[in-house]
């Protein structure tokens, strides 16, 4: 193994992490804070993502063996903080998430490790609109743009190749756009078509009867009636990676849940029963701040920052030993 190309690779990965997280800092008025491994189970404060991977569970010793579970993601956790820390409005909190997926598909884009920024910031009920979801992605954008620019300033070889706006478009124009494709297929058409994307609308059926992806219930608004005539106010920044040659999400994020999408939204996905989770009873009874947030793949940045071609060339993870083998006959060594 070449471990000064790898040394040389964990200081341009600090390099990246450290830069994009000033950004989104700055860009977002965010207060870093710290964050929870595992939370314990049976509080719906835990995320379903798409509503089928099984979270890490544990007994707790010191809790009576009440079980806990390791994290998937933030999303609701996020805004008990918000709540907890009293943020103002407008402003929000950042933090470094560490998960497993044990559930996930091994890929050259997926390990069963996941380290994300997931930033979360208090709105108006004023600002449940698309446009308001625009303008934040648009700063996150800026952030990212930053971030390729400067890390090209320090490794000239590794060019910036971001365009200077990104494209928005929901999933039902992106359906109409490609009918007869699928939805990865529709994703990488239009990702290499603008370089960058801002596909939103993301969880509720389309004109085919089908939902562009998966999306859990309870945090992201995907039901609401938007000002452009389409459902939904979360989406994903979607970029085209230039060595794998597709489609490449960065984020998903969204304008999260209200009371009256939380009701509808549990409705529509038959989980009428999770309204009595201590969550879910705190946002229907109106004790919650209205928020938007997101989670920004860490690795995943890293891997298109610095042209990386597999995600464990930028994280630590588990792999089977053929296919460390394989991939380092192929110039790929892992971290």
């Amino acid at each position: 193994m070449n471990f000064q190309k790898m040394l040389k690779t964990e200081v341009a990965i600090t390099l990246v992490k450290e830069t994009l997280r000033n950004q989104l800092i700055s860009q977002l008025n965010l207060i870093p804070v710290s964050s929870p491994i595992a939370v314990l189970d049976g509080t719906g404060i835990n995320d379903d993502l798409n509503g089928i991977e099984r979270p890490v569970a544990f007994p707790v010793k010191a809790l009576g063996e009440q079980r806990a579970v390791v994290v998937h993601s933030l999303a609701k956790w996020k805004r008990l903080r918000l709540k907890q820390l009293e943020i103002d409005l407008n402003s929000g909190i950042l933090t470094d998430m560490r998960a497993l997926r044990p559930d996930e598909d091994y890929t050259h884009i997926h390990s069963i490790y996941v380290d994300q920024w997931d930033w979360e910031k208090r709105i108006d009920p004023s600002q449940r609109n698309l446009e308001y979801l625009k303008q934040t992605v648009s700063k996150i954008y800026d952030a990212l743009k930053y971030t390729e620019k400067f890390v090209e300033q320090t490794y000239p070889e590794v060019k910036a190749i971001l365009p200077e706006n990104i494209k928005f478009i929901s999933s039902q124009e992106l359906l109409d756009k490609y009918p007869d494709l699928t939805p990865k297929e529709r994703e990488n058409a239009i990702a290499k078509e603008y370089g960058a994307v801002f596909l939103y609308g993301i969880g509720g059926k389309l004109s085919n009867g089908e939902p562009h992806d998966g999306r859990a219930p309870d945090y992201d608004d995907w039901s609401t009636l938007n000002e452009e005539g389409s459902y939904g106010l979360n989406g994903d920044i979607l970029v085209w990676h230039p060595i794998l040659k597709c489609a490449f999400e960065l984020s998903s994020m969204g304008i999260r849940v209200d009371r009256a999408a939380l009701a509808k939204q549990l409705e529509l996905r038959d989980s009428t029963e999770r309204a009595q989770l201590s969550f879910h009873k705190m946002l229907l009874d109106g004790q919650l701040p209205e928020c938007i947030g997101g989670g920004i793949g860490q690795s995943r940045v890293c891997m298109f920052m610095l042209k990386k071609a597999h995600i464990g060339e930028v994280q630590v993870s588990i792999w089977a030993e053929e296919e460390i083998e394989r991939l380092a006959s192929q110039g790929i060594e892992l971290l």
